[in-house]
């Protein structure tokens, strides 16, 4: 038996990283006893583990004993924080947690804020937005006559498209920059203003091991959540995804990773859009796992009962012993075309188009 400690355990992704494990138990006939965490104590009873803590959030100084007293409690051997700020106190405190086994990038790999990505990303010859630093309201007007119109206003830090906004024009931008700081959620000093991207919104995920690429997949995002209530029609992790297989995706997706950090270890995430002319840039990388990244895994291992592609169960089977549960392909893991639906409270299915549905949970 191996035991673990997953934080962030009762949102959407650690509710899937542990039920992708669950899985893999099934499959491989193994055993996995799982303490969870999580500073929500209502979303907590969402984990399927066999113990559950409500922790502190992770800029609270007593975050860090918590896990460690827990770890101590039940002979952990392997922490995984599931939350890129959670990942990220974590990486950023290894020294304290010598007796447990990681699987984590560089703490700068993680959360890094959008600014820092293009500035990293253009440097090394990456495409990424046209973007323009925000610390006045002069900055506003002079994006709109550098880059054109329209643009996207955003935070510079935080997930799902934070404080992102289509602008058509300079007023506009500085009336959404006003509202946010009058309302207490930001600073004007907190945005960036780049080049609008109206093409396809992809994603490329991948698996590292100490600088390696173990095995990638590539989506492309088709609709998100409640859109009709944001306005930017952006709220954070997509309904409707797709599968799909681009050398030239795959080959970005490799170049930004590498970029942000030149000996990738862990999992990480990278967001490409496409502009009206189906050029590609960059608009974010992260040491972290996107939000359906255990789901899709599941979904492929559970509707083709083949362990290998768990990708919840590989990263663990790395962590732990250094090697993956037989040979992977470097890219394209999950065959293309195939959709997962998600809805509120309906759960998740697989599609494959005009030719099979599976329910998954």
């Amino acid at each position: 038996m191996t035991n673990i400690l997953v934080t962030g355990a009762g949102g959407s992704g650690g509710i899937s990283f542990i039920r992708a494990l669950r899985l893999a138990e099934n499959q491989k006939k193994i055993k996995i006893y799982v303490a969870s965490t999580d500073h929500n104590p209502h979303f907590l009873n969402f984990s399927d583990a066999e113990v559950k803590y409500h922790s502190p959030r992770h800029d609270d100084s007593a975050f860090i004993p918590m896990l460690q007293k827990i770890i101590r409690q039940h002979n952990i051997e392997f922490l995984h924080p599931h939350p890129s700020s959670e990942a990220q106190k974590v990486s950023e405190n290894l020294a304290q947690f010598k007796d447990v086994r990681t699987y984590l990038p560089k703490p700068s790999a993680i959360m890094p804020d959008k600014l820092t990505i293009y500035k990293i990303l253009s440097k090394k010859g990456i495409r990424v937005p046209k973007t323009i630093e925000v610390r006045t309201y002069e900055d506003i007007e002079r994006a709109f006559s550098e880059i054109g119109k329209p643009l996207w206003i955003r935070a510079r830090c935080g997930a799902g498209g934070r404080l992102g906004l289509k602008v058509e024009n300079s007023e506009q931008a500085m009336h959404w920059v006003e509202l946010n700081r009058l309302q207490g959620r930001s600073k004007v000093s907190d945005f960036v203003i780049q080049e609008f991207l109206p093409g396809r919104d992809l994603a490329f995920d991948s698996l590292w091991y100490k600088g390696k690429l173990v095995t990638s997949y590539c989506r492309e995002r088709l609709e998100y959540f409640l859109k009709h209530i944001s306005l930017s029609g952006i709220t954070g992790t997509p309904t409707i995804a797709q599968t799909i297989i681009d050398e030239k995706i795959n080959r970005i997706g490799v170049s930004a990773v590498k970029a942000l950090d030149p000996k990738p270890h862990g999992f990480y995430s990278t967001d490409i859009k496409e502009n009206s002319q189906k050029n590609c840039a960059v608009t974010e990388v992260d040491g972290k796992w996107h939000t359906t990244a255990p789901l899709w895994g599941y979904s492929f291992s559970k509707v083709f009962n083949k362990p290998e592609l768990n990708i919840t169960y590989q990263y663990l089977k790395l962590a732990l012993e250094g090697k993956t549960d037989g040979d992977l392909p470097t890219y394209d893991l999950f065959p293309s075309n195939y959709l997962l639906v998600r809805q509120l409270d309906a759960g998740a299915i697989l599609e494959k188009k005009k030719d099979a549905t599976w329910r998954i949970i």
